[in-house]
């Protein structure tokens, strides 16, 4: 049943993406250089009408920097950005994208309503400000001066303020970070709607549930270029293999030399076992240890693929540079 679920959310994926638009932002060739530290290496990166794209990456990788450039906060040393067919820092290309930075700085002195009243009438066809307050979740908050909030409601401030002008294009660095668990879901399924009614979202995070949850297409760049880009389900399918987790008596050392085992970590009572077979690799377990418990088999998540990714990416950078 879980096979099967898994394939009907692949399909879906798979069928989104065929329905995806135009091209409607676009890298180039792009190099982008901060002195000595090249954060961008000749990339080539476009996103499509009515999809949503998770662009993962390590710390340094270079995301930020991607989306700095498709608003025009950043100029490439070689190569083109493209937005809607034009320069990003035209009036007309502004006023059909949003933007939620990591790093966002607004006055703390204006009340969250005259933060969205100043922003929404930067746009030609606005959200009312009701329907902003409400798919942000800031209702109650409205009257508050901006810096008297905590970290999670100055977040969910900064979403309202990157969909007020209900853009064609958003662009979202970061954004659940700081929520709790129910402001997450509000956020996720506000994202969803969004992209339901044929907007495009760019969306980058360190939180890889909440790629594997929304993006039709997930892209992984590491050391300022692409390495891996598919649906969440083909980037998972790039790590072979199972998990098991058990506690057990038997010694690390023991399952590490063990035929089919990958990679072996302790994780609080539990060893965490990645294997290329689980079934030959469980048999052994269960002679070594007759008391074997908590044994949980599962397939290899996204978070396993991208950190197989990009150290295999790092290992043949430090091989090359050799």
């Amino acid at each position: 049943m879980i096979a099967t679920l898994n394939q009907v959310h692949s399909s879906l994926h798979q069928t989104k993406q065929r329905k995806a638009g135009a091209v409607v932002a676009q890298l180039q060739g792009v190099s982008k250089t901060y002195g000595t530290v090249t954060a961008l290496r000749n990339v080539d990166f476009s996103v499509r009408a009515g999809e949503l794209v998770a662009l993962l990456g390590p710390n340094g990788a270079g995301k930020t920097t991607a989306v700095k450039l498709f608003l025009g906060l950043a100029k490439p040393v070689t190569g083109s950005v493209n937005v809607f067919g034009g320069n990003p820092v035209n009036a007309e290309v502004r006023m059909r994208t949003g933007a939620m930075l990591h790093v966002a700085k607004v006055p703390e002195t204006l009340r969250v309503k005259e933060h969205i009243d100043l922003f929404s009438s930067y746009y030609p066809k606005p959200l009312p400000l009701a329907e902003t307050l409400a798919a942000s979740g800031i209702e109650d908050i409205k009257n508050r001066k901006f810096g008297e909030l905590s970290g999670g409601q100055k977040q969910r401030v900064l979403f309202a303020l990157s969909i007020c002008g209900d853009p064609d294009l958003l662009f979202l660095d970061e954004p659940s970070v700081g929520l709790d668990v129910e402001a997450r879901r509000l956020l996720w399924e506000e994202i969803r709607k969004r992209v339901a009614r044929g907007k495009t979202v760019l969306l980058t995070t360190h939180y890889l549930q909440e790629a594997d949850e929304l993006a039709d297409r997930v892209v992984v760049i590491n050391q300022g270029a692409i390495i891996a880009e598919g649906t969440p389900a083909e980037i998972k399918a790039k790590t072979a293999g199972k998990k098991i987790r058990c506690v057990t008596r038997i010694p690390i050392e023991f399952v590490c030399g063990l035929p089919g085992v990958l990679k072996v970590c302790q994780d609080r009572e539990a060893m965490e076992i990645q294997v290329s077979q689980a079934e030959p690799v469980l048999r052994e377990l269960l002679q070594q240890d007759s008391e074997l418990s908590g044994i949980e088999i599962t397939g290899a998540g996204l978070e396993d693929a991208f950190l197989a990714l990009t150290q295999d990416n790092n290992s043949e950078t430090e091989m090359a540079g050799r």
